[in-house]
């Protein structure tokens, strides 16, 4: 069975060094969706560069979104016509509240079909850019299990989670499900 390719989708900014993204790329041999600006991002430009990301990946996919990635997924699953193993949103950011930059406006509004691939969202109790009880609608609408983490803020770099095993954890219960095999691991 080929190894699963897990992509790592970055939301607003990118993931620094500290964030559990980037940790992870450097450890388990993620490979990260790299868009064109990581600052100014465009919603159709977002999603056509992760659809572009997953038709060339070598094996079977797992996607591992953060943050306003979980909504540049949510997009692309309505109209892709590739297959995933399965999809980590983690922190997804409420793209529909007003009070939000008007880059991340730009992705409103949030996709709520159900995606058609097993998916977790985590979620944190304190997190800035997404209430727990709006991340759990958005679980319930795309049909996937909702997993609160605490009092963790935004579930980036300042949340201190390091390579976060736990997150890591569910990468590997996303990747068994489906018998597709192990997570790739090294460089």
């Amino acid at each position: 069975m080929r190894p699963l390719t897990l992509l790592t989708v970055p939301g607003l900014g990118s993931s620094g060094p500290a964030h559990w993204q980037t940790r992870w790329e450097q450890q388990h041999g993620c490979r990260r969706v790299e868009q064109r600006d990581w600052q100014r991002p465009v919603c159709a430009e977002w999603v056509a560069t992760l659809e572009a990301a997953v038709a060339a990946a070598p094996g079977p996919v797992v996607l591992v979104a953060h943050s306003l990635a979980c909504a540049t997924v949510a997009h692309w699953a309505a109209a892709t016509k590739c297959q995933v193993v399965g999809v980590l949103l983690v922190g997804p950011a409420d793209v529909d509240r007003r009070e939000m930059l008007p880059e991340v406006r730009g992705f409103a509004p949030m996709p709520l079909a159900r995606l058609p691939f097993p998916s977790i969202v985590v979620a944190s109790e304190t997190d800035e850019y997404v209430t727990l009880a709006r991340a759990g609608a958005f679980a319930a609408a795309w049909g996937s299990r909702l997993v609160n983490v605490g009092a963790l803020g935004h579930l980036n770099s300042e949340s201190g989670l390091g390579l976060w095993p736990a997150g890591w954890a569910l990468v590997r219960e996303l990747s068994s499900n489906v018998g597709a095999g192990e997570p790739a691991t090294g460089g």
